[in-house]
């Protein structure tokens, strides 16, 4: 996390589009805003593409930054939504949403306690369309109405699809659990 003195300092870099000030702010931040996109975008040359594209478009507002939450809250935002744009530009928000598709799907199961690591993987496994409300439901922070409104949805649509998100992860977890306890 950046502390204020220095998103002033790298704000104010930015808005005199001072490459080395430049430089230096995705230096900062672009391990996090990756791990960002790779929650959204299974494919690291499409999460690196979009990553590229984001700080493309962090530098060509940063006018627009009005001071109101942090720098990195602000870049994160726009890392999501073009993480989003992404997604339906290749049509696959909602392609698969069904969870019949991973009935007979084959999910490696570790044999120690569940890490940090596997329960990110598990989320990664989810059908397209409730991994993104899932990421930003639970991960983001964001409120059903906001995703509503970000993915052009209902709210009802928004929680359903995060209902479904949370049993496929139940389900996962107990199966994880249950090949530990037979191994």
């Amino acid at each position: 996390m950046l502390t204020a003195a220095q998103e002033q300092t790298l704000w104010k870099g930015c808005l005199r589009q001072n490459p080395q000030t430049q430089r230096q702010l995705y230096d900062l931040l672009a391990g996090k805003m990756l791990a960002v996109c790779k929650r959204y975008l299974k494919d690291i040359s499409t999460a690196e593409e979009v990553l590229m594209n984001s700080f493309l478009k962090v530098f060509t507002k940063i006018d627009q930054f009005r001071g109101e939450g942090s720098l990195e809250g602000w870049i994160r935002k726009i890392v999501v939504r073009e993480c989003l744009n992404e997604l339906r530009r290749n049509q696959l928000l909602y392609a698969e949403t069904s969870a019949e598709g991973y009935k007979n799907k084959v999910f490696e199961m570790p044999t120690d306690n569940l890490s940090v690591e596997e329960l990110m993987q598990m989320i990664e496994n989810l059908p397209i369309g409730y991994r993104t409300i899932f990421n930003l439901y639970a991960i983001e922070g964001y409120s059903h109405k906001e995703i509503a409104e970000m993915l052009n949805i209902s709210e009802g649509t928004s929680k359903s699809q995060l209902s479904r998100a949370r049993t496929l992860l139940q389900e996962m977890i107990q199966k994880n659990q249950e090949y530990k306890i037979k191994n």
